[in-house]
């Protein structure tokens, strides 16, 4: 496989290196963010038994990464779930590795400061908020632009390198930040006189929704992962003016498509038989030489490799070589008016646990190679999902023709024909690839879903439910076909 098609894969996630930082904060409020394990049948997805590398005497309630009422522990859990939510999510955040990490997405950095500085005319004389400030530096694009006040929110310690920052930019009597969790904080009372905030007309004259525009860097692996859409709802729904504000981004996308990806699908399940064979060693050796048998462990441990190697997404920097169809959108967001329940997942029913999930159907066309043998690309290897965010003018009933326009708008891709950022793709390999044969075409049509963990409300579960058939190339969809094959269910964790 050449470089153009897939540059480097990861297996633990963008905070990995950072979160050893964190042992410590860890274990004395929770223990470790657990894997799915896969269970076949119809288990809702946040009910799918999970197992951990850790264990806890107190039980798994205990130490959830989640309110009583299933929400992020910031919006309404106690003080143990909002020590476990830092200890497992804010932690990475409050690490200066962690910023640069995602300050040196130049893709990123690049779609932000033409949304921001590049509509300087939408920007003037405007209050605005920075959700999740980090190092303060889309706050101080803002000021630079010509906001009147730009309130900088920041729930980790990071808080005190931001206030740096934005001092040494020259615009700390523009910028406030505030530190704390957004779901918790009030607009300084100075502020109400100084600057004579004012929610809208119709509004009530005691509303706290006087902000004209959201700045927020909120999104997770394949979009959702983290939760920080909840918070940002939140601040929406209690700051931001109802009609005439302006959420950037604006709107969101998820993507979904089929890939080939052999190389690395079979090094995790290389992985994975190596990890099995060690345990048999392992297993022989301690009965030959202490005596003990340790097999009745071994389905267990079984298990374990499987999960990780098997059935977890992995991060990817895929190219665009990898993709064997042209993807298909499985989730769309208006960010000035989609709700907490938009955030619970993809193909859910209406406060269920699953539904019937967001479809696909790929037609993946066998072609030969110009000399007329073989394939480049011989079978799936498994599904990569992305999104992408745009900074546009509102397109919702409420604001459509009210708010401001933007004159100038942005766009980011996480997708392959990006090249690197921070979020990469997530790739879900399969068990086993599926034949794709010349001048054949190979349909895999099913449905998507993905909902939060037991465990955490920050982590999802994604499962797929799909069939696979081959027919005669140019055929139609139901006509000349060869093969079909049974139905398969996959769950996998994100982790």
């Amino acid at each position: 496989m050449n470089s153009s098609t897939r540059v480097k894969v990861a297996r633990t996630n963008k905070s990995s290196l950072v979160s050893l930082i964190c042992v410590i904060a860890r274990l004395s409020s929770a223990r470790a963010f657990a894997t799915v394990q896969f269970q076949g049948g119809k288990s809702p997805l946040n009910q799918i038994k999970m197992s951990s590398s850790t264990s806890s005497t107190t039980g798994d309630a205990a130490f959830s990464n989640k309110s009583p009422t299933n929400n992020i522990p910031t919006f309404d859990g106690d003080e143990k779930a909002k020590a476990t939510d830092f200890a497992n999510y804010f932690c990475a955040y409050s690490q200066l590795y962690h910023q640069k990490q995602m300050l040196t997405d130049h893709n990123r950095m690049a779609a932000y400061h033409s949304a921001i500085c590049g509509n300087a005319d939408l920007f003037k004389d405007k209050i605005v908020m920075d959700v999740g400030t980090g190092s303060g530096i889309l706050a101080v694009w803002a000021a630079q632009a010509g906001a009147r006040r730009v309130y900088a929110v920041e729930y980790t310690d990071m808080a005190k390198h931001a206030r740096r920052v934005v001092e040494a930019n020259g615009v700390g009597h523009i910028v406030t930040v505030i530190q704390g969790a957004v779901e918790d904080i009030t607009l300084p009372k100075s502020d109400w006189d100084q600057l004579g905030l004012a929610p809208e007309p119709n509004d009530s004259p005691s509303s706290t929704r006087v902000v004209d525009i959201i700045l927020s860097e909120w999104m997770g692996y394949f979009l959702l992962r983290e939760s920080m859409l909840d918070s940002l709802v939140r601040a929406r729904d209690t700051f931001l003016k109802p009609t005439t504000g302006i959420m950037m981004p604006s709107h969101a996308t998820m993507l979904l498509a089929p890939i080939f990806d052999e190389e690395e699908r079979r090094a995790q399940h290389n992985e994975y038989a190596a990890a099995i064979e060690d345990w048999k060693e392992f297993a022989q050796t301690t009965q030959n030489v202490y005596g003990v048998d340790m097999t009745v462990l071994e389905n267990d441990f079984d298990r374990e490799q499987k999960e990780y190697y098997v059935l977890s997404s992995r991060w990817a920097e895929l190219g665009t070589g990898c993709l064997l169809a042209a993807p298909c959108v499985v989730k769309e967001l208006d960010m000035h008016v989609c709700t907490v329940e938009d955030a619970r997942g993809v193909g859910l029913a209406l406060g269920q646990d699953e539904g019937s999930g967001a479809p696909f159907d790929f037609d993946i066309e066998g072609r030969r190679h110009e000399d007329g043998h073989g394939m480049a690309g011989s079978s799936v290897s498994g599904f990569a999902g992305w999104f992408t965010v745009d900074f546009k003018s509102r397109t919702d009933d409420n604001g459509r023709d009210v708010a401001p326009q933007v004159p100038n708008p942005a766009y980011l891709s996480t997708g392959p024909e990006m090249g690197y950022t921070h979020w990469g793709q997530q790739v879900f390999h399969l068990p086993a690839a599926i034949p794709v044969l010349a001048d054949q075409t190979t349909r895999i049509q099913g449905t998507m879903e993905m909902m939060r963990t037991k465990e955490s409300a920050r982590l999802y579960n994604v499962r797929y439910r799909f069939t696979s058939s081959r027919r005669k190339a140019g055929s139609g969809r139901d006509e000349g076909i060869l093969m079909k094959g049974e139905p398969m269910e996959l769950v996998y964790q994100i982790p």
